[in-house]
């Protein structure tokens, strides 16, 4: 096996120190889930990576990055020593771009980053060696990281780019070096670093700065910050190609929306294109339109790209969807959606517009009418307008075809309060709180969409639930 990084490698890369010799076949920054051979990281977090560089070792790592010698750690250790750990990530990503001839796409956007990574990655499976970010490794580490891990005969990397406050997309992205970004949308999130939308605009918008000359901007089109977008690619010299539900470049000319997936065909500068994705929800389908332009932009088959693409599926967390058996032997349960790990206003529209696409079962269990079902929990870091964000929700047409609201958080507190009463299901304070109660909050027959962001730990409901039953995941219907 070919090493990801010999010690001279990461010596000329980081300009550091190391006593002795070794190759490492991988990167970690986490003892858990660190696999023998790996170069482990000592980051500094909420815990000081140094504090686990000595079981780091002992678990077979080929060596440590660090800024010093850790206590219990003998010098002559398989060590490489620089100056900051954080900016020796930094240098062995950039090092890591420029040895390769691979082709970057860059990834960014208010919603659906991941979800347009994984659909890179599964449309470009079969059409040549392909790396991409794992989880949402979209950070200030989480980028580096994702360069030090790709080796050196990649044929095309994706590489999700995030932010929590002005300033941080650029420099990732210059470090990428990007050949295709694509921007998502721009929509409210971390409003609390952000004057307005679009101060947002402007910083997604950055990543077009990491673009190599000749490379290709695919933007959204159709939003009010949409010519902030175009603007920048402008100014900047750069081909930009949008996409949109209708009046761009790439557009939905007609769609079967089902159940189970969404059969479309696209309008493109080259004439009809055909896909499918395994997932109700229109903006999976716009989502797509992106990855398909990016995979245009690259010059790749059309047909494997669609094929590709077909293959996809959402991850856990992000929208993925499974059936609850809770009587195994008539084979009755209730849907569950698992959207637990992420949200802002666009997203929790998106989510319940899948949800009112689904359709409950009758007359199986308690209630004779199935439900659709929805549990919210806070979107955070929305700003000094978060509470009517959340009550905001109460608008959305979607919520017609919904039977019952249950709310956790304070700011969801908002939206409890303006909701028709007949929708207005409970709240609780913590996800916790609602935990005894998961198994009166829904019913065979039931279709129950768990919404939030990641720190309201949302996700404990997902798992109550779960628990309920037999999980069986929905979206291996149909699949080809």
């Amino acid at each position: 096996m070919t090493a990801l990084w010999t010690s001279a490698a990461a010596v000329a890369a980081t300009g550091g120190q190391t006593p002795c010799d070794w190759q490492a076949h991988g990167v970690s920054i986490d003892t858990r889930t660190l696999q023998p051979g790996d170069l482990f990281v000592a980051l500094k977090d909420v815990r000081d990576g140094h504090d686990f560089v000595a079981q780091a070792l002992t678990k077979g790592a080929a060596a440590a990055l660090v800024s010093r010698v850790p206590e219990g750690v003998a010098p002559d250790a398989p060590l490489l020593i620089v100056p900051d750990v954080l900016k020796g990530l930094e240098a062995l990503g950039r090092a890591a771009r420029a040895r390769t001839a691979a082709r970057v796409i860059g990834v960014t956007g208010s919603v659906g980053k991941t979800s347009t990574k994984e659909m890179l990655r599964a449309m470009l499976a079969g059409q040549g060696r392909v790396h991409a970010a794992e989880a949402s490794y979209n950070n200030h580490w989480g980028v580096p990281l994702t360069l030090a891990r790709m080796p050196a005969d990649t044929d095309i990397a994706v590489i999700e780019i995030g932010m929590n406050h002005p300033g941080e997309i650029a420099p990732l992205a210059r470090m990428a070096d990007l050949d295709v970004a694509i921007i998502t949308t721009v929509a409210p999130a971390h409003l609390f670093s952000f004057e307005s939308i679009e101060g947002i605009a402007r910083e997604k918008a950055s990543i077009l700065e990491g673009l190599r000359a000749g490379g290709t901007a695919i933007l959204p089109l159709g939003l009010g910050v949409s010519g902030i977008l175009t603007d920048t690619a402008a100014r900047l010299g750069l081909r930009a190609v949008t996409f949109a539900d209708s009046g761009a470049d790439w557009t939905i000319a007609s769609g079967q929306w089902g159940e189970e997936a969404s059969a479309v065909q696209a309008a493109t500068p080259k004439g009809a294109r055909l896909f499918r994705v395994q997932s109700p929800g229109r903006h999976f389908a716009v989502n797509a339109l992106a990855v398909l332009a990016a995979a245009d932009a690259l010059g790749l088959d059309p047909a494997l790209s669609a094929q590709g693409l077909g293959r996809w599926v959402p991850p856990a967390g992000r929208g993925q969807r499974e059936r609850i058996i809770t009587d195994p032997v008539d084979d009755i349960g209730f849907d569950l959606i698992d959207d637990a790990f992420n949200a802002n206003p666009a997203s929790v529209a998106a989510s319940l517009e899948v949800l009112s696409l689904l359709r409950p079962q009758d007359n199986v269990g308690r209630i004779q009418p199935g439900r659709r079902i929805a549990i919210l929990g806070d979107m955070l870091e929305l700003g000094e307008t978060e509470l009517a964000l959340h009550a905001a929700i109460a608008d959305h047409p979607a919520l017609t075809s919904v039977a019952v609201v249950h709310c956790v958080g304070p700011r969801m507190k908002a939206l409890h309060a303006a909701l028709p009463m007949k929708k207005r299901g409970e709240w609780a304070e913590t996800a916790a709180e609602l935990l005894p109660r998961a198994g009166a909050l829904v019913d065979a027959g039931d279709v129950v969409l768990v919404k939030g962001s990641k720190g309201i730990k949302v996700s404990l409901i997902v798992d109550a639930l779960r628990k309920l039953g037999q999980a069986s995941p929905q979206q291996d219907k149909g699949a080809e």
